[in-house]
């Protein structure tokens, strides 16, 4: 039977929310998510719940449990490091693209996104600041230019958000993605690919403390 279109919206909306909350830290790791409860804190019946968990499932943040409830996700160091290791080969490939690819509509969309991040990370405002910063990466994907690594990308998104999300030198990744901004602009592949080695370490650093 075919859904009515308010109700795809509202599953949607419960989805977005949800994976929202968790990406930006609000529901901690291990958090129960039982339908009921959701459905009564979001004011909506507990069909488009379901639909979003399981939604959510599949992108990896949220573990499911027996009959009406999950978890949010709890990342082990194994998949921390298994997630860079994906990261590290996705983004060198993504930066050297971009270098060649660049144009100026994606020139001026990435100078937003960087502009954006230090205004936040100089407010300190963790969470813009945090969402600015994934916002980057995904724009350097976009000016890759490349459908399939697009497709990829979106496979992998909000596990990507969320590992990008798990520092606190919000000025110092700010900056960072400043010098890769001036780098691509530049068309100084050689200056990317060393800037984009320093980023993933540093990267690869602040996850792994968390």
């Amino acid at each position: 039977m075919t859904e009515p279109q308010g109700f795809a919206s509202e599953s949607e909306r419960v989805t977005r929310q949800l994976r929202d909350e968790i990406l930006d830290g609000l529901r901690a790791p291990g958090s129960r998510l039982v339908e009921r409860e959701l459905a009564g804190e979001l004011g909506v019946s507990r069909i488009p719940v379901r639909d979003a968990l399981r939604q959510l499932v599949t992108e990896g943040l949220v573990t499911p449990r027996p009959r009406s409830w999950a978890i949010v996700r709890e990342f082990t160091a194994a998949d921390v490091a298994d997630l860079h290791e994906v990261r590290a080969a996705f983004e060198r490939l993504a930066f050297r693209l971009a270098v060649e690819r660049r144009t100026r509509e994606g020139l001026q969309l990435l100078r937003g996104t960087v502009d954006a991040e230090l205004r936040a990370a100089r407010a300190c405002d963790a969470v813009a600041a945090r969402r600015a910063a994934a916002d980057f990466h995904e724009v350097v994907t976009a000016m890759a230019a490349n459908e399939l690594l697009n497709e990829l990308q979106r496979t992998i998104r909000s596990r990507m958000r969320w590992l990008l999300a798990q520092h606190d030198d919000l000025v110092g990744i700010a900056r960072e993605h400043e010098a890769l901004y001036d780098a691509i602009a530049d068309r100084d592949a050689e200056r990317v690919d060393a800037l984009v080695e320093g980023h993933l370490t540093l990267g690869y650093s602040h996850s792994w403390d968390a």
